[in-house]
């Protein structure tokens, strides 16, 4: 399984990193992105602690953890200035709280969030066409959401990727391991969003080779 989106206790998680890379592992994890809620205010201390957590396991050569932060909330006139702190901080990636429609996300952010180069765009709500050539052309990669209410738009984040040329991520948003899926779990959502069978096993591929290339191995 390989899933960049999840979250510990040092946001709205459940548990402290150690368990929290743990339970993964036991799900059947081999790459795992540790990516918790953050704004300008607590970024700084937050991507230290899960850079300690990922080195620390990684060190050890079984799950492979990528530190990352996802920036939620953050008005769009201040996501260029938010990516490049996260960035410099030592996030290896960088996700975007997208507009989706279970949340009060200020419109704008799905734009600015690709502008300002994040890596992924977490669950994008109703992206609009012009956002999902944007994101193509930037590389910027479009969550397909297990999350309840996120993931209610994922048949139309597929279908825009499909029509622009963006490529997709899935992520689960766990916030506890009841949330984490297992690959045959993960790939049923995807289906269920209107993936081939040959998108989802590309798509995968795709998603080790990015989080390898992440950290730089």
């Amino acid at each position: 399984m390989i899933d960049l989106h999840t979250h510990t206790f040092l946001s709205d998680g459940a548990l402290v990193p150690a368990e929290h890379i743990r339970r993964a592992e036991v799900h059947g994890y081999r790459i795992l992105g540790i990516s918790d809620h953050a704004d300008l205010a607590t970024m700084a201390w937050l991507i230290e602690a899960v850079r300690i957590a990922a080195e620390a396991e990684n060190r050890l050569g079984r799950l492979l953890v990528v530190p990352g932060v996802e920036l939620t909330h953050v008005r769009p006139c201040q996501y260029a200035q938010a990516v490049k702190q996260a960035r410099a901080l030592g996030a290896a990636l960088v996700i975007a709280h997208g507009e989706s429609i279970a949340e009060p996300v200020e419109a704008g952010t799905n734009r600015a969030a690709i502008e300002a180069g994040v890596d992924i765009l977490a669950h994008p709500g109703l992206i609009s066409l012009e956002d999902a050539k944007l994101a193509s052309a930037r590389g910027t990669r479009l969550e397909i959401s297990a999350k309840a209410g996120h993931s209610l738009t994922n048949g139309h984040v597929a279908r825009l990727a499909a029509q622009t040329g963006a490529k997709l991520m899935f992520g689960s948003d766990a916030h506890n391991p009841d949330q984490m899926p297992t690959r045959p779990y993960a790939e049923r959502v995807c289906l269920g969003a209107g993936l081939s069978p040959e998108a989802v096993q590309e798509m995968f591929e795709s998603a080790e080779a990015f989080a390898r290339k992440l950290l730089r191995i």
